[in-house]
């Protein structure tokens, strides 16, 4: 099993910052209101492997320095299996606010098991226009990748829709990490939806990787007044795989 799309999982952007192009012009729905401060957070989850409770997680947004900020995924499995498999994930993106942009500067991914080991660091060189990734990654991705301004992280993705999304909204951003690039596009619900998660029930939006490939499919639910998603769904060729539930959140 791979946790590829797992790093998606993971918003808050001054108000004064425009829209990305490449996203849909649409209006908030008058009883939706977008994140639009980037203040830190802290959201813990209940991850499921398979429809089974498997482990926990964290996604949270912290300070880093001036006009620096890091925001991290960690993923724990502690149930049977779930560590062998690779369920057990650190990734972290350290980025600065640059001309109304997110803009990745490092990114550190670190997966742990029984019989995994593996971790990957990449630098973002804005100045030379390149990005480049050493570690344990495949030799085809260790070679520098041209950036374009507005390229993201797939910690930063999550960020970005956090911040974007509005019912109806398309939205499309460039996913550079991990020695690759691609082009992601994300689809918002015309409406917000009873949302349950675990114990509580929220009004929230869908939104979800509109090009993914056939039988797969990423879904996040995102809250008002809620500043990390309330869920977070990955299912590849057609099985349920990946299952982030929100059980708790802080922030300021």
């Amino acid at each position: 099993m791979t946790l590829t799309r797992l790093l998606l999982i993971a918003c808050l952007i001054l108000p004064t910052w425009p829209a990305l192009a490449a996203a849909a012009a649409v209006e908030p729905a008058p009883d939706w209101q977008p994140i639009t401060t980037l203040t830190p957070f802290e959201g813990t989850y209940q991850a499921f492997y398979k429809g089974r409770l498997a482990g926990d997680a964290t996604l949270a947004l912290a300070r880093a320095g001036a006009n620096r900020w890091q925001v991290s995924l960690e993923v724990r499995g502690k149930r049977g299996f779930a560590g062998v498999l690779g369920l057990n994930l650190l990734q972290t993106t350290l980025f600065e606010q640059h001309n109304g942009q997110l803009r990745p500067l490092t990114q550190h991914t670190e997966r742990r098991g029984l019989f995994l080991g593996k971790k990957v660091e990449g630098s973002y060189d804005w100045n030379n226009g390149t990005a480049q990734w050493r570690g344990d990654i495949d030799r085809r991705r260790r070679a520098p990748v041209a950036l374009q301004a507005g390229d993201l992280s797939a910690l930063l993705i999550n960020l970005a829709i956090m911040r974007d999304a509005v019912p109806g909204a398309q939205m499309q951003y460039r996913f550079a990490d991990l020695g690759r690039v691609r082009l992601h596009q994300y689809q918002a619900a015309a409406r917000t939806e009873i949302t349950e998660v675990g114990e509580l029930s929220y009004e929230a939006l869908r939104v979800w990787r509109s090009n993914n490939s056939p039988g797969d499919a990423m879904v996040l639910w995102l809250a008002n007044g809620v500043p990390t998603p309330i869920r977070i769904a990955q299912q590849e060729d057609g099985q349920d795989t990946i299952d982030l539930q929100l059980i708790q959140y802080q922030g300021e």
